[in-house]
């Protein structure tokens, strides 16, 4: 039966001093990422859940937060739903929701899928930090933002990734008529595309999910919503049901003019 588990001081002493937890540890110290995680799964590959948790909660002290929310994750009868879904870097996201006017839920939800809450994570394509903002994306926000002084190298800087990512988010929102689930699609695959799937008739945003026609974009958009609606009672905020998170998406009567081509992909 599945229930709820918050550790001790005690398991998590007791993990900590593992020898192949501290190498794993000095590893990523020394920035050998890819060794470091290798040697964590080596490490926890025997753990029990109490164990697990205990690893998940040192990983977190550590700011090792993609680590952590992939240990908590393996537990199998005892959860610890704070690890799985941290809340690192709370000031700086909850300025940023306020200052676009954006659901700091949403947030946490798109950044824990984009990143996993590590600033130096990098994609395949060159997107970059906690909100993975392509580089021309960057460039073209902070233009609009009035970020005169904003050179290449500062997408990488933790307060003006974030910036630049969260105005996104507020653009594409706004361009998608407040529709969230429309807008995570923009962010993930660009505007154009998110309008490009849109029905002639109105549907629920849950049937529009299933029907995007790219995998990589409709498993990203299920999972920064399932993601936003885990966070929202962690954050204070107020309690709705994932069909009311969704929301509902209306129909294209006619062709539609994207104010922007540029896509964060």
């Amino acid at each position: 039966m599945d229930q709820e588990y918050k550790v001790s001081e005690l398991e998590v002493t007791a993990i900590a001093s593992l020898p192949a937890i501290k190498r794993a540890l000095e590893l990523q110290r020394l920035d050998m990422r890819w060794e470091s995680k290798a040697e964590w799964v080596w490490a926890t590959r025997n753990f029990d859940d109490k164990q697990l948790l205990a690893a998940a909660e040192y990983a977190v002290r550590q700011k090792w937060y993609d680590i952590a929310i992939a240990t908590a994750d393996n537990t199998k009868q005892l959860h610890d739903f704070s690890l799985r879904y941290p809340t690192p870097y709370r000031d700086l996201f909850r300025a940023a929701a306020l200052n676009e006017g954006v659901d700091e839920a949403w947030i946490y939800g798109l950044v824990r899928q984009e990143s996993r809450f590590m600033h130096y994570a990098k994609s395949g394509v060159g997107a970059a930090g906690l909100m993975q903002v392509m580089p021309a994306t960057a460039k073209w926000a902070a233009k609009r933002m009035g970020l005169d002084s904003y050179k290449q190298e500062l997408i990488h800087d933790i307060n003006t990734n974030v910036g630049i990512g969260t105005y996104y988010m507020r653009y594409t929102l706004e361009l998608l008529n407040g529709q969230s689930v429309l807008a995570t699609a923009a962010y993930n695959a660009g505007p154009s595309r998110a309008k490009r799937w849109l029905a002639s008739e109105p549907m629920e945003s849950a049937i529009y999910i299933e029907t995007i026609p790219f995998a990589e974009t409709r498993s990203y958009v299920q999972k920064v919503m399932a993601n936003a609606q885990m966070y929202a009672p962690r954050l204070g905020k107020s309690a709705l049901s994932m069909k009311s998170r969704l929301g509902y998406i209306a129909g294209v009567t006619q062709p539609e003019v994207v104010i922007s081509d540029n896509e964060n992909e």
